[in-house]
Formats: structure tokens, sequence, C-alpha cells
């Protein structure tokens, strides 16, 4: 399985070394070296298995980019990486929530698997409390919340709930009107039909903050929801 890591590092040499490395272990790097570009880069590309933090960067310090980072992504998977080797700075990373803490140089197949065990972790919490990453969404189908990247989470009624979990159970795939009526609604007429479209008009609305996520309509056949990297 292909995983994509979020790296925030400003050394070029190093930065460069490990995107290479870590491609060779089937993993997609998306790469910044100023961490001021961060909140764009999850706006735009949120869809990570986990991010890789320095410590010593320009404009703000990796323990101060965490601290903003988490308030946003409470439960996103996140390990530093940074000269600092000192018990003082490895105590203050874990403090902030960072699943491990790692010095440079290091062995760069431990830390392949390091970040495998993090994502697999990560993974299993993920699915044991119900929740999907839609894009740059989290989609909490139990309590019934759609939380996007920046503002407010969207408290959606169960029918809104069970309507997007099963057109994304189902993405990439033209689900017909009745398939759908027939698992949302329980039962097909003209009424259930026309509520029918009204939610898909309201998911469309909650969804638009990631234009990647596309929910197309297809004349008298039905519905598809697509990601589209």
């Amino acid at each position: 399985m292909a995983y994509k890591i979020l790296l925030v590092e400003d050394d070029a040499d190093f930065g460069f070394m490990l995107q290479q490395y870590l491609a060779f272990a089937d993993m997609t790097v998306v790469w910044l070296q100023n961490p001021l570009e961060l909140a764009a880069t999850m706006g735009k590309e949120g869809d990570f298995d986990m991010a890789i933090f320095d410590v010593m960067l320009p404009h703000i310090s990796g323990f101060e980019l965490a601290r903003s980072f988490i308030l946003d992504y409470p439960d996103f998977p996140f390990l530093f990486l940074t000269a600092k080797d000192q018990r003082i700075d490895k105590l203050s990373g874990l403090k902030i929530g960072a699943i491990d803490y790692m010095t440079k140089p290091c062995d760069p197949e431990e830390l392949v698997l390091r970040i495998k065990n993090i994502v697999r972790r990560s993974a299993k919490k993920v699915e044991k409390q119900g929740l999907l990453h839609i894009g740059t969404y989290t989609f909490d189908h139990r309590r019934l919340l759609l939380k996007p990247a920046a503002g407010e989470s969207i408290r959606l009624t169960e029918r809104e709930a069970s309507l997007l979990a099963f057109l994304w159970e189902n993405r990439g795939c033209l689900l017909t009107r009745e398939q759908i009526l027939e698992k949302v609604w329980g039962h097909v007429d003209f009424f259930t039909g026309r509520s029918m479209d009204v939610f898909i008009s309201r998911l469309r609305k909650y969804l638009q903050q990631d234009d990647r996520i596309k929910i197309s309509s297809v004349r008298a056949v039905g519905f598809e929801i697509r990601f589209n990297v």
C-alpha cells in the first residue's frame, strides 16, 4: 500500500535525500521547506497518512508548528525528525502529541518501519472510532459530524450521514437512484426521489471546500461520487 507523507524540512539536501528514499519505499512525499505553507498544503492536499516535522525551521519552530497543527487536526499522526537530540527536546516533542521522535542522522530503513507502524496503528484507531477521511474532511458517522479542514464541524442528519457513507463506500461507481433509495430510504417512490435530490444538493454544499470531491449526476439514472487526485 502506498502512503502519502507530508514532510516539513528546510534542509534542501536532507529533504531531497529523504524524499527520494521514501519514494523507493512506495511512499509519496509532499515536501515543504517553508513551514508557513503548511495550512495551504493541508487545504489543497489534505489526504495524507501522516506528517514528519523538523524542529529547527525558519519563521517558526517545529514545536510551535505542531501545537498549531493539532488544533485543526487533533488525531492526525506525526513524528519529529530532528538534529535536536537532548532529552528535554524529545520529552517536549512527545508531550505536544508526536507519535514518535527520531534524531538525525537516522537509519532510513528504521524510519520506513516506524512510518508503516504509525500509519497502521492510526488506521486501526480511525476504523475503530468509525471515522472516515473524505479528502480534507473527517467524517464521524457515529456522531453525525463532518469536519472540514478549516471551520466548524457540520452536524448531519442521520439520513445525510447514511447517504454520504453509502456514496463514499461506493466512490467511483455510478449508483442508480433505486439503489440509493432502497439503501438509505428503504423504499422507492416519487416523494423519496425528490427528497434524495435535495439531500444530494446539501452534500454538495457541505463538501464544497475540497474541489476534488465531485458528486456527479446522470439524468434519470443516478449519482456518482469521485475523488480526483
